[in-house]
């Protein structure tokens, strides 16, 4: 399958705009998949710019109900008027970050959600035989320290989220299977514990943000956390593709660890996952 980042944190060419948030592309034999929409309409611009056609698009993807990952959604749904859109049933809660001192929106347009090509889903998704979401990741092991900053609004009090809302992509293909992480809120271990309860294996190939980055408080996670993250990646066997809300810091310390089975991605790159 090939893959296209869209829009991510960073970009190696000037052509491609960056922004924080991550939109990918995702080709299998099967599908033209489009997994989150960015912050903004920059995803678009950018697939015109990579020859990607959203039009063609059959099957889209929300991670979580953040903007920056569903800022995009009402510029693709104006592009294509064909693919299913795939978003928890919980994303469109109103969801806040503390932000200098005060609580920021950071939720999704609830105008949205009348349109009836949305499809919500919950706990676990079968689309096909190729693809497959799951949510309610359980686990509480190394869970990202900067989820202590993000709330869900009830009536007029913020309690902390539990990320219920947050589901992970299943592509299988020729016998390997890819998993796709938004943010990793529910914690990258966690989740990946979770995927091998599914399907009795670790995945071949992973790609998505950590979430070792807290963006508002502009501070990475402790060196010691990452390190343990770090081995049981390493342990896995699984390749792996991050970006976003990793954070360059946190993504150097994995390199360390990891060498050559993880990567970063940004706007603009290609890739081809066998």
């Amino acid at each position: 399958m090939n893959i296209s980042v869209l829009a991510e944190n960073t970009s190696r060419d000037p052509a491609f705009g960056f922004e924080h948030g991550l939109s990918l592309y995702i080709e299998t034999n099967r599908h033209r998949l489009l997994f989150d929409t960015g912050a903004s309409g920059l995803f678009a611009e950018n697939a015109a710019k990579m020859g990607v056609g959203l039009a063609g698009v059959d099957t889209a993807v929300l991670s979580h109900g953040h903007y920056d990952h569903g800022g995009g959604i009402k510029t693709f749904l104006a592009l294509n008027e064909q693919a299913a859109f795939y978003i928890h049933r919980r994303a469109f809660e109103p969801h806040y970050a503390n932000h200098a001192g005060e609580k920021a929106y950071i939720g999704l347009d609830p105008s949205l959600l009348p349109d009836s090509r949305i499809v919500l889903t919950g706990g676990r998704f079968i689309i096909d035989d190729q693809l497959e979401l799951f949510a309610g990741v359980k686990g509480s092991r190394l869970l990202p320290s900067g989820n202590l900053d993000l709330f869900v609004k009830a009536g007029d009090e913020y309690r902390a989220d539990d990320f219920a809302h947050e589901q992970n992509l299943i592509v299988r293909e020729n016998g390997k299977t890819l998993l796709v992480a938004g943010c990793a809120h529910r914690g990258i271990v966690n989740i990946l514990e979770a995927f091998a309860l599914l399907e009795n294996r670790m995945p071949d190939t992973v790609i998505g943000g950590f979430h070792l980055y807290n963006r508002a408080a502009d501070t990475t996670e402790d060196a010691g956390i990452v390190e343990e993250i770090g081995a049981f990646l390493k342990d896995s066997g699984s390749l792996f593709y991050t970006c976003h809300c990793t954070g360059l810091e946190a993504y150097g310390r994995l390199k360390e660890i990891l060498g050559g089975q993880i990567r970063y991605l940004a706007t603009g790159d290609r890739l081809a996952v066998e």
